[in-house]
């Protein structure tokens, strides 16, 4: 299945962008479905008809889903309690009713990834159209997944399951109680369910479009959102520039909102982006009609994959160069840690922390580099760990 992640700055108008790229792949036959993060129903509103928390058709071949992340912690609570129950008695705890039950932050997001889990498996469509939150908590959903499973693997390692056999003479021996069955059974579950999210982010056919208002907060939060998508390896195919005004009369008060939207759009066509303008109709986009006179661009195939690729310089200059494509970062808001078999790296307001390729686990760090938008790491071969064959 094809997947588009669409995001952008609050208000930019992405709803009603992902409601105009579903409704046009509709349109030209591909079994489309829409799926909003949105709290309210913003997109019923763009699309003329309202949606909800099962899927509605909206028209030939588009479906809609407005998930309900309430119902959803609601049925995820009452599940944990049943797994849980002899400890909840052991300890006296009083169930919670699902009425009583409001979600905790973070489940909302929780359950908008299973969601798009669910959807992007889904044998019924051909193109899943993602409407994300605006921009900062749309960036943070994304990596939610990867941080997940890197916690649970650091708290409840998967290969402690193999010594349950032994944990009640551990605990008598410790005179602690140890982590019981069910723990570990919910923990791999989760583990087996976040996988399955990031194995959707991380698909070839899986890109992001990006949709802001050309001008200067635009711009702002266009650089950003490039390097936050980037650091996280998701490819951003095109970049969607919002209510672009027509040329207009020198002396219209207009003039100047119209040199700001130029310089953006000319700073834009710089980037590693494929950037496409979409008219200001004048009005708030209502119905199918306006949603056609957005001309948004079609859904092509899937954009070359982000790859990281190490390169091989032992010969010339005796080291593995790891290239991290990293447009608009900035050399003085860069850094690097190297720890165990991991590299963390912070560029701007974001951090990552990524498993080191095989080869550069039996190398240590050498330096690193800035250029043209790429960081380049490079990696010196231990030679206590690396093979004499290699060098």
């Amino acid at each position: 299945m094809r997947t588009i992640l669409i995001t952008g700055p609050g208000g930019s108008g992405r709803t009603t962008v992902a409601a105009a790229t579903a409704q046009r792949a509709a349109g030209e036959g591909v079994r489309t479905l829409l799926l909003s993060a949105d709290r309210t129903d913003t997109l019923g509103a763009a699309l003329g008809s309202a949606t909800g928390p099962v899927p509605e058709e909206a028209a030939a071949n588009l479906t809609t889903w407005r998930p309900d992340a309430v119902d959803r912690f609601r049925q995820d609570l009452t599940a944990f309690q049943s797994r849980a129950a002899t400890v909840l008695d052991l300890l006296g705890a009083a169930r919670l009713d699902a009425e009583e039950v409001t979600p905790l932050p973070g489940a909302e997001e929780l359950s908008f990834l299973r969601a798009l889990r669910d959807a992007a498996l889904s044998e019924r469509y051909d193109l899943l159209v993602v409407d994300l939150p605006p921009l900062q908590q749309a960036l943070a959903l994304l990596g939610l997944p990867e941080e997940l499973r890197r916690y649970l693997r650091r708290l409840l390692p998967p290969e402690r399951q193999a010594a349950r056999a032994l944990r009640p003479v551990l605990g008598r021996l410790a005179g602690v109680p140890m982590p019981s069955d069910w723990l570990y059974e919910t923990a791999a579950r989760w583990d087996v369910e976040l996988a399955a999210v990031e194995a959707v982010l991380s698909d070839r056919n899986t890109a992001v479009r990006l949709v802001a208002e050309p001008g200067p907060a635009g711009a702002d939060a266009v650089r950003t959102a490039g390097l936050g998508l980037a650091l996280r390896g998701l490819r951003t195919e095109i970049l969607i520039a919002n209510r672009t005004l027509p040329e207009t009369d020198p002396d219209s008060l207009l003039v100047g909102l119209l040199a700001q939207q130029r310089k953006a759009l000319a700073d834009w066509q710089e980037q590693p982006y494929d950037v496409h303008p979409v008219p200001h109709l004048g009005h708030d986009p209502r119905g199918a009609d306006d949603l056609a006179a957005l001309a948004v661009p079609p859904v092509n195939p899937a954009p070359a994959p982000v790859e990281w690729p190490v390169t091989d310089r032992r010969s010339d200059e005796g080291v593995l160069v790891w290239h991290i494509p990293l447009p608009g970062a900035i050399r003085d808001e860069l850094d690097l840690i190297r720890r165990g078999d991991e590299l963390v790296i912070t560029v701007g307001p974001f951090r990552r922390i990524v498993p080191l390729p095989s080869a550069l686990r039996r190398c240590t760090v050498a330096g690193a580099g800035l250029r043209e938008g790429e960081l380049r790491v490079r990696f010196a071969p231990d030679p206590d760990l690396w093979p004499a064959t290699g060098r």
